[in-house]
């Protein structure tokens, strides 16, 4: 099997071009065809030599992975399922030849899923780390699923080269299957890969990764990266959260808030925190009492979403009247709240939804 070149730094590309026996500056030859004119083949890259491309045929390829299927939403909204490869994690492999049951309509092991969310003349990309994932929560389709790997640099930036407006492409949360900081260094060459001048160049404003709040690898992202974070927080009180959250246990949200409170997001930065409002579970007023008192003092947004109903759930979303009467409660006493628009939940494409179903419609 040949080796993807996607996926792939400049020093990366470097040692790539040495093997060939290249020049050192084909590196940057590459990369300006991988992430700016995004060809499939590498017999595109016009400007590197006939033998040169041949030489670097007989070990790599480009390595986009096609969609398999693409649904659009009536909002718009377009949903993307991706195959897997070898290049995830021996444990798809794993969980194919243990012939794992699964109920009708969800996705097989090997399947991760890429949503695309147009908003005026933004184009936001979701996008999944892993496939499936290992944090369990008990509202989230993805977690239900269990975790069968990560997905590698390749796997991730190809969702970024593969769909269909590529092109058009302005920001991208790190918001689909997964918990990114899980999968740590993949996820970080992928923030290089999209922001580099090699690369993508994006600014990190553009940029969102969202985490349960994965402490030893949420210190190291915000050190080493600019990007946004958006971090799962749902519920205020740590026994309450626990019950929906089992890493409420390994990391409770009160060390989190307490890293993140030494992080400066008066500037460019900013930090989100996510709450998925769950009717006569943690949507009244001792609840928005006590998030106040938890981010009192702390630069921030609120996100409030509606939950998306999930079978065998006991919960469903809370009213629009208490939605509403929860932000102004947050708005009255200084803490920035706003209700997150849903987008895609006629196609499964909606917060916590992914790797629940699809159809070929």
């Amino acid at each position: 099997m040949k080796e993807r070149l996607i996926g792939k730094n400049l020093d990366e590309l470097r040692v790539v071009a040495e093997g060939a026996g290249l020049p050192k500056f084909t590196a940057s030859q590459m990369a300006r065809w991988l992430y700016v004119r995004k060809v499939r083949d590498i017999d595109q890259m016009t400007d590197i030599s006939k033998s040169g491309r041949e030489k670097l045929k007989e070990n790599y390829e480009v390595g986009v992975t096609a969609y398999t299927l693409v649904q659009t939403s009536k909002d718009g909204t377009r949903k993307y399922l991706f195959p897997v490869g070898d290049s995830c994690s021996e444990n798809i492999a794993e969980t194919k030849e243990k012939g794992k049951s699964r109920k009708p309509g969800e996705l097989e092991p090997s399947s991760i899923e890429a949503v695309m969310i147009p908003d005026g003349d933004r184009a936001t990309l979701c996008v999944s780390s892993q496939s499936g994932c290992r944090m369990g929560c008990r509202f989230c389709m993805t977690g239900r699923q269990g975790f069968h790997g990560n997905l590698s640099a390749a796997d991730i930036i190809s969702q970024f080269l593969a769909v269909d407006e590529s092109d058009a492409l302005t920001n991208t949360v790190f918001m689909g299957m997964g918990e990114p900081l899980d999968n740590y260094d993949n996820v970080m060459k992928v923030i290089e890969i999209l922001t580099a001048p090699w690369g993508f160049a994006w600014s990190p404003k553009r940029i969102t990764v969202s985490t349960i709040g994965v402490l030893p690898k949420l210190e190291r992202f915000l050190n080493e990266s600019k990007c946004h974070l958006a971090v799962s927080l749902h519920n205020p009180f740590p026994d309450e959260r626990a019950s929906m959250m089992p890493v409420e246990k390994a990391w409770p949200i009160k060390e989190v808030l307490s890293l993140i409170r030494r992080y400066d997001f008066t500037g460019q930065r900013r930090v989100s925190f996510e709450y998925t409002m769950f009717g006569g579970f943690n949507d009244d007023k001792r609840h928005a009492d006590a998030l106040v008192r938890m981010l009192r003092g702390l630069e921030c947004r609120v996100n409030l979403i509606r939950f998306h109903k999930i079978p065998d759930f006991p919960y469903g979303t809370s009213a629009d009247g208490i939605i509403e009467i929860f932000r102004q409660r947050l708005n009255a006493s200084g803490v920035t709240a706003t209700v997150r628009a849903s987008r895609g939940e006629d196609i499964f494409a909606a917060c916590g939804l992914l790797a629940g179903r699809h159809d070929s419609r």
